[in-house]
Order: structure tokens, then C-alpha cells, then sequence
């Protein structure tokens, strides 16, 4: 037997005979045990007062205060305390009424060191079990109240957030609420049992998303899309969600958070019905000085000196890119309102741009710049999309590489379909390229890029943004690679018409 631990364990032993105080004392030693002595019941008392042993061998027949007597004093002052009867074969029924009055074990005289090394193990291993249960009890203790804490702080920062929070189990039952969402959704009720989501929210595509978050649908490529909520008196509210998982990676539940968006809708709306207005109000005079500009230019080009025949010419030109970009901002609106989308029907991607490449093949051809197409042998995947969207997506893409290519350059619209379906537009160009820098920021409204290669090239900076939002309104992905001084390539790649049926149904 081995020392249960590095303390060792203190053991009495209470004998009147000195032979088998110091036998016990040396077998017992040899195992790690702090082996203590007394002659007699009164100083065993003594010693177990001063020092606690755990363990105590107690000799039944002694002289003085016997056997019995001191187990009741141990079993009254000590209980934690395990007591070894040693007994002569004479006494075993001696033994068995010490058992039945709280000994743990007896071990009959004359005993070998073997025989009391088993015992005392029986003994130290139940006392090993005692101090594990106690050990457990503590950290279960210590846990409860760390979770407790833990508990009292979530329940706080909930409380703290300005919008509204509420949990969900995976089979999209309410567990958790904040004030803010109770007030909103909960008519100021705190939540008293679990009820599913749509107790509280009615609208059927919200309850499906957060259904969705709270089975784990969207852990596969890891983009839990967010979702814009209208409540009856209540406005508009954009929710987004965020899986809970366990530690093994188990999807749990869901937690989101409701943000009221009702002023950004409305000033949204007054924004979009003010550009709306003022480029209906400004696209006709500026349409009619574009033109009048243009008589003035064939007309009296021939009276008029370089300079100012230079002069009408660049007023006719930022009249045009001024017309340009209230016909962007409109199509930007538009498309923001979901017109580009409503719509839909079957769209052959190599007739669509067979076509728009053939029409844009005499711009390129003024610019110095060569155009093709390639497409794949064999049919296309058909795409289910407005067909306006898709010639705005394109168009946009191969003006862009025209436009930024120089003379001699080439432009290639290449066509292929991914693994796994769909259509994938590649529009490559070996013109001036794009920093790093700037590839991040390309599709944010208005943007441009100012060097002197770009510096005399007009444009209105919406046509990339226009690109993104109807790429996305289309469940696309539009990707961009560049390196400066070699070209650019802008894949767009969007889903053909049975993916488009399938996640409908």
C-alpha cells in the first residue's frame, strides 16, 4: 500500500501493550502513516483532542477506562474519525456490539503486520473517497456560485443593451428575454415558461430565419445573413442573429439582438424622395443643354477657334457626365426598392451577352481596345433574374474594363459554370490595375480612384456600387483581383434557375 497523498495520514494507536503499540507504529510507518501512541483509553482521549488522527486503533480489553467507553467519547467528540477494533478471538462478540455502535472495522489478535497493513488500507482508501466527495462538493459549491455570478452578470449587460435581446433553444423556443424586448414583443411580461418565437413575433419570414439560426442551417459557410422586421404600431426593426454553440461545437440555440431602424426608414425614404425629385427636375435641362451644345459643336464648330470650340466641347461633355450620374443615382434607387427584381424570368446567359458584347464592341473599337467572348462549348445553365439586372450587372463591368484599359489593351468576357452549378462572368482586362488598397472600397458609392492614368477618365464612381447591390439582391457573389500595371479581373458569379427553385422551396 502507498501513501494516499503527500500529507500523511495521522493514525492512533491505543493498546496497553507496548509490543503491539511499537509493531503497529513501525508496519504502519512504512506505508507514510504519522503513527501516534497512547497506553491507555484516558491518554488516548488526550492525543485525539491535541492532534485529530483519522484513523484510531483501539484495544477493546484494557485496564482503566476499556474499549467501549473511549468508542463513545470518539463517536461523540471525533465522528469523522474511523475506529479499528483489535480483539482477541475471545471477544469476537465484543467486536461485532463495538461494530454496531459506529467501529468501521476490527482486526482479531494476534495479527500479522500484512493483516494490519489491509486493514489500515481499507481504512486510508475510505478516507480517500471521503476527501474526493468533500473536494467535489466544494467545487460544485464553488461552481454554483460562479454561476450564480456568472448569471447575475449576463442578466445585467442584458439589461444594459438599448435594444432588444432575446435567446432562443434549437427548436426556436424563447428561453431568454431582456426588458427591452419584453416591453416591445411581450406587452412588459418577463418570460415564466419557454414559447416559441412566433407566440411573440407573427411574422412568418422572421420566425423561418430564426428557426433557421437556432438548428444551425447557417453554420455551413459560417454568414448568418440578417433580416429587417416590420411590427404593426411598433415600426421597423433589423435582427441579426449569432449561433450558440456548446463546447463540442453543437449548434444550441440562438441569440438575437432587434435594433429599431424606424427613423433610419423614414429619413431613407425622404432621402430617396428627394433624389428622386431633383433628378426628375434636373435631367431635362441638363438633357437639353447636352443637345444644344451638340448643335453648337456641328453647327458653328467650323466658326468657332480651337480654343473655343475646346471650350463647348468639355461643357458639352461634363453636361453628359452629369446626365450620367442622375441616370445612376435613379438606377440606384431603383434597385434599393427592389424594382430590378420584380421581374424575374428565364434568361439564356450566352444570347444576353453575345449581344451586349456585339454592342459594346464599337466603343471598345474607339478606345483603341479589342473585345471578345468566350464561351464554353456545350449549353449554359439558364438564369431566373430581370433581365434589366443582369444587363446593368454586365454592362457595368465591361464599360469599366474598357473604360480603364488604354489603347491597344484587350478586354475578354469569359463564361464558364462552377462546380456545383450556376453561371460564373469573368471580365478580364490587361489595363491599369488597381492597388490593394483601394480593392476594398471600389463598391462603396461614389468612390474613385485619382492618379494620373485615371485622372481625364469621366465617371459618376456608382457603377461598381450598382454592380454589388444587384449581385446581391440576386444571391451572387461578385469578386475582384488586381494587380497594378497588369489588369483586372471582376468574376461575378450567380445562381442558375434550378438552385433559384431550390431554395425557393
Amino acid at each position: 500500500m502507498k501513501p494516499m497523498d503527500e500529507d500523511a495520514v495521522k493514525v492512533l494507536i491505543i493498546d496497553d501493550e507496548e509490543d503491539i503499540r511499537e509493531g503497529c507504529r513501525r508496519s504502519l510507518a512504512k506505508v507514510g502513516c504519522e503513527v501516534l501512541t497512547a497506553a491507555d483509553g484516558g491518554k488516548g482521549l488526550e492525543v485525539l483532542s491535541a492532534e485529530a488522527p483519522r484513523v484510531v486503533f483501539l484495544d477493546l480489553k484494557m485496564p482503566g477506562m476499556d474499549g467501549m467507553e473511549v468508542l463513545a467519547m470518539i463517536r461523540e467528540t471525533a465522528p469523522a474519525c474511523l475506529v479499528i477494533i483489535m480483539t482477541g478471538f475471545a471477544t469476537v462478540e465484543s467486536a461485532i456490539m463495538a461494530m454496531k455502535s459506529g467501529a468501521y472495522d476490527f482486526i482479531a489478535k494476534p495479527f500479522e503486520p500484512e493483516q494490519l497493513r489491509l486493514v489500515a488500507g481499507r481504512a486510508l482508501a475510505h478516507i480517500r473517497v471521503v476527501r474526493r466527495a468533500e473536494e467535489l462538493k466544494r467545487q460544485r459549491e464553488r461552481t454554483l456560485a460562479d454561476l450564480g455570478t456568472e448569471q447575475s452578470r449576463v442578466a445585467a449587460i442584458l439589461e444594459s443593451l438599448p435594444n432588444g435581446v432575446v435567446v432562443t433553444n434549437a427548436y426556436g423556443m424563447v428561453v431568454l428575454m431582456n426588458s427591452v424586448f419584453q416591453r416591445l414583443f411581450a406587452g412588459g411580461a418577463p418570460l415564466r415558461s419557454p414559447d416559441h418565437i412566433s407566440r411573440y413575433i407573427e411574422e412568418a419570414d422572421f420566425c423561418l430565419w430564426i428557426n433557421s439560426i437556432s438548428t444551425g442551417v447557417f453554420m455551413t459557410d459560417g454568414k448568418i445573413p440578417s433580416c429587417e422586421l416590420q411590427v404593426v404600431d411598433k415600426g421597423f426593426f433589423l435582427a441579426r442573429g449569432q449561433h450558440v454553440l456548446s463546447a463540442e461545437g453543437e449548434c444550441l440555440g440562438a441569440v438575437v439582438t432587434l435594433t429599431d431602424i424606424t427613423d433610419l426608414k423614414t429619413f431613407d425614404q425622404m432621402k430617396s424622395e428627394f433624389v428622386s425629385k431633383v433628378s426628375h427636375e434636373l435631367r431635362s435641362p441638363l438633357t437639353a443643354i447636352c443637345e444644344q451644345l451638340s448643335m453648337v459643336d456641328e453647327e458653328a464648330g467650323a466658326d468657332l477657334n480651337e480654343e473655343n470650340r475646346g471650350m463647348v466641347r468639355r461643357a458639352r461633355d461634363k453636361a453628359g457626365a452629369l446626365i450620367s450620374l442622375i441616370g445612376d443615382l435613379l438606377d440606384l434607387q431603383r434597385i434599393e426598392g427592389g424594382a430590378e427584381f420584380t421581374h424575374p424570368r428565364e434568361v439564356e446567359p450566352a444570347g444576353l451577352l453575345t449581344a451586349m458584347v456585339d454592342f459594346l464592341r464599337a466603343r471598345a473599337r474607339a478606345q483603341g481596345v479589342s473585345l471578345s467572348l468566350d464561351l464554353p462549348e456545350g449549353e449554359l445553365p439558364v438564369l431566373f433574374a430581370d433581365p434589366t439586372a443582369l444587363e446593368s450587372i454586365y454592362g457595368n463591368l465591361i464599360t469599366n474594363a474598357i473604360k480603364y484599359t488604354g489603347s491597344g489593351g484587350h478586354v475578354t468576357v469569359s463564361v464558364s459554370v462552377p462546380e456545383g452549378g450556376g453561371v460564373r462572368v469573368a471580365v478580364t482586362d490587361d489595363g491599369f490595375g488597381i492597388e490593394e488598397k483601394h480593392l476594398e472600397k471600389i463598391f462603396d458609392k461614389f468612390y474613385r480612384i485619382k492618379d494620373d492614368k485615371r485622372r481625364f477618365i469621366v465617371g459618376t464612381g456608382l457603377g461598381l456600387s450598382i454592380v454589388r447591390q444587384l449581385v446581391d439582391g440576386l444571391a451572387g457573389a461578385v469578386e475582384v483581383t488586381s494587380r497594378p500595371g497588369v489588369g483586372s479581373t471582376f468574376t461575378v458569379t450567380l445562381p442558375d434557375k434550378n438552385q433559384v427553385a431550390a431554395e425557393d422551396a
